[in-house]
């Protein structure tokens, strides 16, 4: 079965860096557009960044030039470079795979921005 798995989250001060991880099993993952998203308390989530298989991007308007969406199809993982975090970008980070119409999600992973 398609299994995504998040990691790299964790707390980081303010104007730090994270990269989040995303390791997928049962998919052919070179196929298969990723994305990350992100969700706070009582609102939807929303896109950070998608990446087709073949490494054509897009990011949230309000993610551009902060985050680097990649993939590394080789180790079926997807990944997220985060610089310059804002307290703002607190938040449970998703990973998305999309197979036709059918989308899988991870488990997320909780990434809190704090002195």
């Amino acid at each position: 079965q398609v299994q995504l798995v998040e990691s790299g989250g964790g707390l980081v001060q303010p104007g730090g860096s994270l990269r989040l991880s995303c390791a997928a099993s049962g998919i052919i993952f070179e196929m298969v557009p990723m994305g990350w998203y992100r969700q706070t308390p009582g609102n939807q989530r929303e896109l950070v960044a998608e990446i087709t298989g073949s490494g054509s991007t897009n990011y949230g308007d309000s993610m551009k030039g902060r985050h680097t969406i990649s993939r590394d199809n080789a180790k079926n993982t997807l990944y997220l470079q985060m610089n310059s975090l804002k307290p703002e970008d607190t938040a449970v980070y998703y990973c998305k795979g999309k197979l036709g119409l059918r989308e899988y999600w991870g488990q997320g992973t909780q990434v809190t921005v704090s002195s």
